[in-house]
C-alpha cells in the first residue's frame, strides 16, 4: 500500500474496513440508477473530519485497531434508546470477573406518560449472554448484559384520525400594513387566526425562524442560521413588547422614527431588505430594552434565562462579541468559548450579553402568543415550525459546539434530477462520534427549545438523522460520501422531546433514501413528506390519491420549486437555464416538463376534477382537490399558490444570482398582497372553497 492514499483509483481493503467501522459509506446509488464508488481521497478526508487519522497505511492500521476496541473502553454506552413495548439489552463493560449492579432513574419530565409501577428507580436484570472477554489497553475486560424492561414508559400516539390542511408560508414574505417591511410574529398570529376563522385551516407552517447574524449583512437564507436553537429577533413586533407602553414620549418617538422608513418598504414589490429592517428594529429594541419591567415580568425573564442555561448565555455572548467586532476577523484567543479571553470580554460586554438574552425572551413570548392565538381560534395543530438541517460555519452554534461538530467538511446532497451538479450547503455536520460521547445533550437542548410553543415541527432533510452527505473542503459537491448516524438515538430523542411538547413531527424525507427509512419513521409516529410532482406510479403518472401514504404531509410543490402556476409554465426549466444550472439539453427538459403537465391534467380530467381546456387557476385548484382526496394525514397549501404567485422563493445552487428568500408575497401580476387583503383575494377564496368541499 502506498503512503499516499489520495492518488490512484484503488481503495485499500483496510481503508474500506475503517470507513465501514465509522459509518462512512464507500459507495452509493445515483439518481440515474447506477452505483458510484467513493474516491480514496474522499474517504481519508471524511475520516479525518471524524477525528480518525487515515492518511497513511500505518495510521489506518492503528485507527482500525482502536475502532475494534472502542466500545469496550466504556462501562456503559453513552446513550441507550428504549422503544415502548420492546425489551432493550444494554452491554456493560467492567474488569473481567468484577460484579456490577445497574438501575434506571426516570427524570419525571414526561407529564402525560405513564411510568411503570410509578417507581422513579428500577433495578435492571442481568441476563445470561456470555461474550468472550478481551484485553483492551492492557486490561482484561468482560461484558455483562442487562435488560431494560418493555414497560418502562408508555407514550400515547400524536397523530389523530382524519385529515387536516393548512398554509405553508414564508413568514418574512407575508407582510401587513403595520409590519416593519418584513413579516413578523404578530403577522403570524393574525394569519393563523384568519386561516382558522376565514378558511377553516388547522395549521400554518412557517420557514425556520432561527437566529441570523446580530449585525448586517444578515444571511437571507432561513436554512443557514447562526443557531438552530434560538430565534431571529428580526421577527419581533416591537410595539407588542409590553414595556413599550411605559416609554417616555421622547423614547417612543425614537421607536417611531426607526419604524417609519422600513414601514414604507412594506408595499415595495422589490426584494425584501432584511438589513434595513434589522437596523431599524435593533435601534428600536435598544430603546425598549432600557424600559423598566414590572416585578412579575422581570421574574419571568429571569426564569427564562435560568431555564435556557449555558446555551443561551453562550449564544448571547457570541452575539455580543460579533457586534463588538463589527465584521472584523475574530482573534484566535476568542475562538474557544471556554477561554479566559472570552470570559473577560463577556464581563466587559455584560450589558450587551443581557440585551441578547432579553431579545430571545421577547421573541419566545411572541412565538408563544402566535401558538396560543392559533389554538384559541380553533386550529387542531396551530403553528408548525421548521428545523434547518445545519448552521452557518462561522455562526454561534459552530462556535459554541465546535467539540461536537465536524471540521473540514460540509453538508450537502449528491446530484439529483433538479440539482444535477449536487449541492454544498456549507454547513458543518454533527460529528456522530463526538455527539454520542456528549450524550446528545446539544441536540436534545436544541430540540427542547425549538419545540417550545409549537403545534408541530417540520424537520428539514430528516434523512440526515440516518446519513448525511459530507463534502470535503475544496471538493465538488458531487465528490462527497455518506456518513451514517445512530438513527435510533437521534430519532428516539426527537420523538421523546416532541411528545413532551405535545407536538407532531413531520420529516422532509425527499431525495435519495434507503427503502426502509420511510417505514421506520412512520412506525415511530413521524409523518413523511409527499410532493405531488414527485409521487408517480410505475407508468410515470401521478400517484392515485388512494395510494398516498397515510403518515405524510402532502403538498403540490416545495419552496425550492416555483409556485404551481410557475411550474405549470415550465419556469423550473427556464430559470435554471438562465442561471446556467443545467447539465442536460434545455429543449429535452422542456419537453419533459410539458409532458408532465399534460399527464397531470389528463389524470385530473379522468377523475372529473377539470374539464376541457382548463385555466391555470382551475388546474391549481384541481391539484389541491386531488390531494384532499388522498389518505395523507395533512395537506399543505403553499400560500403563494393561493394568490397566483409565479416567482420562486429559492433556487438551489445559487447565491447572488437570484434573490433567494427575498421575494415578497405577490399575485400573478407581481403586485404585493398584504395580510389585511389576503382573505378578500378572489383567487384565495376560490381555492379555500375547493379545499373545503373536496373531501
Amino acid at each position: 500500500m502506498s503512503d499516499d492514499l489520495i492518488t490512484g483509483d484503488d481503495v485499500p481493503a483496510e481503508l474500506l474496513e475503517l470507513a465501514a467501522a465509522h459509518g462512512v459509506l464507500t459507495e452509493h446509488h445515483t439518481f440515474a440508477g447506477g452505483t458510484e464508488r467513493v474516491r480514496a481521497s474522499t474517504l481519508v478526508a471524511v475520516l479525518e473530519a471524524l477525528g480518525v487519522p487515515a492518511a497513511t497505511p500505518q495510521q489506518i492500521t492503528h485507527s482500525l485497531q482502536r475502532a475494534r476496541d472502542e466500545e469496550w473502553r466504556s462501562v456503559l454506552p453513552p446513550t441507550v434508546v428504549v422503544r415502548q413495548g420492546e425489551e432493550t439489552r444494554v452491554p456493560v463493560h467492567v474488569t473481567d470477573g468484577a460484579s456490577v449492579h445497574v438501575w434506571t432513574e426516570v427524570d419525571g419530565a414526561e407529564p402525560t406518560a405513564r411510568l411503570s409501577q410509578h417507581r422513579p428507580r428500577r433495578d435492571l436484570e442481568q441476563v445470561d449472554a456470555f461474550v468472550e472477554p478481551r484485553t483492551v489497553d492492557g486490561r482484561r475486560v468482560g461484558r455483562a448484559t442487562f435488560v431494560v424492561p418493555a414497560d418502562l414508559l408508555e407514550l400515547p400516539p400524536a397523530v389523530a384520525e382524519g385529515q387536516v390542511w393548512g398554509f405553508l408560508v414564508q413568514l418574512y414574505s407575508v407582510r401587513s400594513r403595520t409590519s416593519w417591511g418584513l413579516g413578523d410574529l404578530a403577522d403570524l398570529a393574525d394569519l393563523a387566526w384568519l386561516t382558522a376563522h376565514r378558511a377553516k385551516g388547522d395549521f400554518v407552517a412557517v420557514n425556520p425562524l432561527a437566529a441570523a447574524e446580530p449585525v448586517t449583512p444578515m444571511t437571507p437564507s432561513p436554512y443557514l442560521p447562526t443557531s438552530r436553537r434560538f430565534l431571529n429577533p428580526v421577527y419581533v413586533r416591537v410595539e407588542d413588547i409590553p414595556e413599550t407602553a411605559y416609554l417616555s414620549a421622547a423614547d417612543r418617538s425614537l421607536v417611531e422614527w426607526a419604524a417609519d422608513p422600513v414601514r414604507e418598504l412594506t408595499e415595495d414589490p422589490g426584494p425584501i431588505d432584511r438589513d434595513a429592517v434589522w437596523e431599524a428594529k435593533k435601534a428600536a429594541l435598544d430603546v425598549v430594552f432600557t424600559a423598566p419591567r414590572r416585578a412579575a415580568r422581570q421574574a419571568a425573564y429571569e426564569e427564562f434565562v435560568e431555564e435556557q442555561g449555558k446555551g443561551l448565555r453562550d449564544f448571547a455572548t457570541w452575539c455580543a462579541i460579533a457586534e463588538h467586532l463589527a465584521g472584523k476577523e475574530w482573534p484566535r484567543e476568542l475562538s474557544d468559548p471556554g477561554s479566559a479571553a472570552v470570559a473577560a470580554l463577556r464581563e466587559e460586554l455584560a450589558e450587551r450579553v443581557e440585551f441578547y438574552c432579553w431579545l430571545q425572551w421577547v421573541a419566545d413570548e411572541q412565538k408563544h402568543t402566535a401558538q396560543r392565538v392559533a389554538r384559541e381560534a380553533g386550529m387542531a395543530v396551530g403553528i408548525m415550525h421548521d428545523l434547518p438541517v445545519g448552521v452557518h460555519p462561522e455562526g454561534a452554534d459552530a462556535w459554541a459546539h465546535q467539540d461536537v461538530l465536524a471540521r473540514g467538511v460540509s453538508v450537502g446532497a449528491p446530484p439529483d434530477m433538479y440539482n444535477q451538479q449536487g449541492q454544498n450547503w456549507s454547513q458543518p455536520p454533527w460529528n456522530p462520534r463526538a455527539l454520542a460521547r456528549a450524550g446528545y445533550v446539544p441536540y436534545r437542548d436544541m430540540l427542547r427549545t425549538v419545540l417550545r410553543h409549537a403545534g408541530a415541527l417540520r424537520v428539514d432533510h430528516i434523512l440526515g438523522l440516518f446519513r448525511l452527505w459530507w463534502v470535503p473542503g475544496g471538493a465538488k459537491a458531487s465528490e462527497g460520501a455518506y456518513v451514517r448516524y445512530d438513527h435510533e438515538a437521534l430519532v428516539g430523542i426527537l420523538c421523546l422531546e416532541a411528545h413532551r411538547a405535545g407536538a407532531i413531527v413531520v420529516g422532509e424525507d425527499l431525495g435519495v433514501y434507503e427503502p426502509w427509512v420511510r417505514d421506520y419513521l412512520a412506525d415511530r409516529g413521524i409523518l413523511g413528506t409527499s410532493v405531488l410532482w414527485f409521487e408517480k406510479d410505475d407508468d410515470g403518472r401521478p400517484l392515485p390519491p388512494e395510494k398516498y401514504r397515510r403518515m405524510t404531509l402532502a403538498s403540490v410543490g416545495t419552496h425550492d420549486m416555483p409556485p404551481t402556476a410557475g411550474y405549470l409554465a415550465g419556469e423550473h426549466v427556464d430559470l435554471r437555464e438562465r442561471l446556467g444550472l443545467l447539465t442536460e439539453d434545455p429543449q429535452v427538459l422542456r419537453q419533459r416538463a410539458r409532458l408532465e403537465r399534460d399527464t397531470a391534467v389528463r389524470t385530473l380530467a379522468e377523475r372529473g376534477l377539470v374539464g376541457d381546456d382548463p385555466s391555470e387557476r382551475e388546474i391549481v385548484e384541481a391539484l389541491h382537490r386531488y390531494l384532499r382526496r388522498s389518505r395523507a394525514a395533512m395537506v399543505g397549501v403553499q400560500l403563494v399558490d393561493a394568490v397566483g404567485e409565479r416567482r420562486s422563493q429559492n433556487q438551489p445552487g445559487t447565491d447572488q444570482e437570484y434573490p433567494n428568500w427575498k421575494v415578497p408575497l405577490g399575485d400573478a401580476a407581481g403586485n404585493v398582497v398584504l395580510v389585511e387583503d389576503l382573505f378578500d383575494n378572489a383567487r384565495l377564496r376560490s381555492l379555500v372553497q375547493a379545499l373545503n368541499t373536496a373531501r
